[in-house]
């Protein structure tokens, strides 16, 4: 009689972020030991069993919706009120009060004068008005949480349209003297100019004139909660695969070139080996290599990224002693780890397939700039869409690589 075999159930019925912890742990033992099993019958039998492989497959399942509501939990439990305990702006709280007036009832007085007194302009291009900093600033905490590149990389805010950076392609010129030797005249840096403008992004949330009338619904945090994902997904697309033309430039739109022969302006990347696949012996070996074809200085605070395919993929590989690579999170929180440096699952990245780079590690704090352009901009329109009240909702944002250095690619080809 054939073993009916099972994905292991979820314990976690609260919202204890211990107990949605064991919970990826207890997937993950699971999926550990049906892998040995499969790879002992691979090695018995010359093949393994389809029941062994469809329960891993189940049990992988499993271990990234374990993985994502832990990610929920530790998230909401992150993400702070909109409340403010200190002194208070007066004109703060005065541009506050009109903003939700302007929600509300759509009534703008109040913030046509405000941002007349402020000498800023009342509209744009396309109209609308600024929300107040703390909606502003609420978005921005948002989309830190859940934009896996934005998380990870450094941000600027900006007032104009690009924010423009200097390096040096050389580097300093430097070397030893005597004390009482004369200093010769050292070499020029050769400079170059990285340049970041900022593209707008935009969402519309719709909501229901029932809704608006309700006095007890925060409109401030109901508007970062509508935004937040549209805006965290786009974003998400732009920082890893945007090719610049009104969007940011991802890290995989900048040319790529054999590791061996890296030169500022590229990112380097090493083969596999196999078309559109990892090696089949001894396929980790190439993710030490990519480890250390990172210098020091950014090893340090580098991390994978990688999509949850590709993940899959890589929690089979162990080492010599039969550890496996991939460990789940230490602690609530924390991200899983590869070789000990965090994965950062990123949906965008490509699958694996020929010639792709479906795999990054890298520093990416420095490796890769993201710049917003103060003030969230929202329009309201009441006759689109009716009965629904439409909130066209804008921010400027850009982002690039700022060392091409700090970033490497693992590109599965021959």
């Amino acid at each position: 009689m054939t073993e009916q075999t099972h994905a292991p159930e979820t314990k976690a019925a609260g919202g204890d972020l211990a107990v949605a912890l064991d919970d990826v742990r207890y997937a993950f033992e699971s999926y550990r030991a049906t892998n040995d099993q499969r790879l002992a019958e691979m090695e018995t039998r010359g093949g393994g069993d389809p029941l062994t492989e469809e329960k891993l497959i189940r049990i992988d399942a499993a271990l990234d919706e374990s993985r994502r509501r832990l990610d929920r939990m530790t998230l909401d439990r992150s993400r702070p009120a909109l409340g403010f305990d200190g002194p208070r702006d007066p004109m703060l709280h005065e541009h506050k009060a009109a903003f939700a007036s302007y929600i509300r009832s759509g009534e703008a007085g109040g913030l046509k004068r405000l941002e007349g007194k402020a000498l800023s302009v009342g509209s744009g291009p396309d109209g609308g008005y600024l929300a107040p900093p703390t909606v502003e600033g609420e978005i921005l905490r948002r989309l830190a949480n859940i934009s896996p590149i934005r998380a990870l990389a450094t941000v600027r805010m900006i007032s104009s349209g690009t924010y423009k950076k200097a390096f040096s392609k050389t580097g300093p010129a430097s070397g030893w003297v005597a004390e009482t030797a004369a200093r010769p005249q050292t070499n020029t840096p050769v400079l170059a100019e990285l340049s970041f403008p900022a593209m707008e992004l935009y969402a519309m949330p719709a909501a229901t004139q029932t809704l608006l009338d309700d006095a007890i619904v925060n409109i401030d945090q109901w508007i970062a909660e509508e935004v937040e994902s549209a805006f965290a997904e786009q974003e998400g697309a732009a920082f890893v695969r945007g090719d610049g033309v009104d969007k940011p430039k991802g890290f995989l739109a900048y040319p790529t070139v054999a590791e061996a022969s890296w030169s500022w302006g590229n990112i380097g990347v090493l083969s596999t080996g196999v078309d559109g696949a990892f090696a089949a012996a001894n396929p980790s070996d190439i993710l030490i290599d990519l480890v250390y074809a990172l210098k020091a200085g950014y090893r340090q605070n580098a991390s994978f990224v990688m999509n949850r395919k590709t993940q899959a993929v890589i929690r089979k590989f162990k080492d010599d002693n039969g550890y496996y690579l991939w460990q789940p999170p230490a602690s609530a929180g924390a991200p899983a780890t590869l070789l000990g440096f965090p994965v950062v699952e990123a949906e965008d990245m490509p699958d694996i397939a020929e010639d792709s780079v479906s795999l990054a590690f890298g520093d990416f704090r420095r490796g890769y700039l993201v710049v917003d352009r103060a003030g969230v901009r929202i329009l309201r329109d009441p006759y689109s869409a009716k009965p629904h009240v439409l909130f066209y909702t804008t921010k400027r944002v850009g982002g690039g690589v700022q060392d091409f250095a700090a970033i490497k690619g693992l590109k599965f080809s021959a």
